[in-house]
C-alpha cells in the first residue's frame, strides 16, 4: 500500500519532523505546506504524507480512527529510519486536529524514536490512555477563541506525565486563520520548540 506525500531535506538538517494532519486535510494542504516550508528554513527535514489512502478516505470513520492513524505514524517513523536518503536525525512529530492524537499515540509506542511532539489546534484528548505513556516533551498550541479545544487541551495536559507546555494564541480560532496567527505565532512557537529539542537530542547522539 502506498501513501502519497513528500520529503523535504535541507542541507545539514538538525532533525526530522513528521506531520500528522487532521480530518479533511492532506499533504497538499496550503497551510501544512506553508508550515513545512518555514520549518525547512530552520534546517528541519520534513516528511508530510497522507495518513489514509484515497479509498480509505471514502469511509469517514477512518479519519477518526486514532489506532489506524497512529499505526501509520509509527510506520512513517520506521520508514524514515530505514530510508538511506535520510541521515540519522532526531525525530519530532507535528500533529493537528485528530492528527495530534495520532502523533501522541505513536510517540507513546516508540519512546526511543521520538524526541518531541507538537500539537497545533489538536485533539490530544483523543489519545486517551496513551497520554500518560508519552515520554517525549509535548507542546500544545491552541487558539484562545477556540474555547472547546482549549479546554480539551488543558484536560489532556493534566494526564501527561512528561514535560509539557500549553501555549494559547490570543485572538486565534481553530485554524489560526487570523492575520499573523499561523505565520508568526504558530510557526515561531513550534519551530523554536523543534529546534531546541532537536539540538539537545543531536548533542546526545
Amino acid at each position: 500500500m502506498g501513501l502519497e506525500g513528500f520529503l523535504r531535506l535541507p542541507p545539514d538538517p538538525l532533525g526530522l519532523v513528521i506531520f500528522a494532519h487532521g480530518a479533511g486535510s492532506s499533504h497538499l494542504s496550503l497551510r501544512n505546506n506553508f508550515v513545512a516550508e518555514e520549518f525547512e528554513k530552520r534546517a528541519i527535514t520534513i516528511l508530510l504524507f497522507d495518513l489514509l489512502t484515497e479509498e480509505e478516505t471514502q469511509n469517514h470513520a477512518n479519519v477518526f480512527d486514532i489506532k489506524l492513524l497512529s499505526m501509520r505514524m509509527v510506520d512513517a517513523i520506521f520508514w524514515s529510519r530505514a530510508n538511506s536518503d535520510i541521515p540519522a536525525l532526531p525525530v519530532g512529530l507535528f500533529g493537528s486536529s485528530t492528527g495530534a492524537a495520532a502523533a501522541l499515540v505513536a510517540a507513546a509506542r516508540t519512546p526511543s524514536d521520538v524526541i518531541t511532539v507538537v500539537s497545533r489546534g489538536g485533539r490530544p484528548d483523543l489519545a486517551d490512555d496513551a497520554l500518560p505513556q508519552v515520554h517525549a516533551p509535548v507542546l500544545l498550541i491552541a487558539g484562545r477563541k477556540d474555547y472547546p479545544v482549549v479546554r480539551l487541551n488543558e484536560a489532556a495536559a493534566e494526564r501527561l506525565t512528561c514535560t509539557w507546555k500549553l501555549e494559547v494564541v490570543d485572538g486565534a480560532t481553530h485554524l489560526f486563520k487570523e492575520s499573523g496567527a499561523l505565520e508568526q505565532e504558530v510557526v515561531s512557537l513550534a519551530g523554536a520548540w523543534f529546534e531546541t529539542h532537536s539540538t539537545k537530542a543531536e548533542t546526545r547522539l
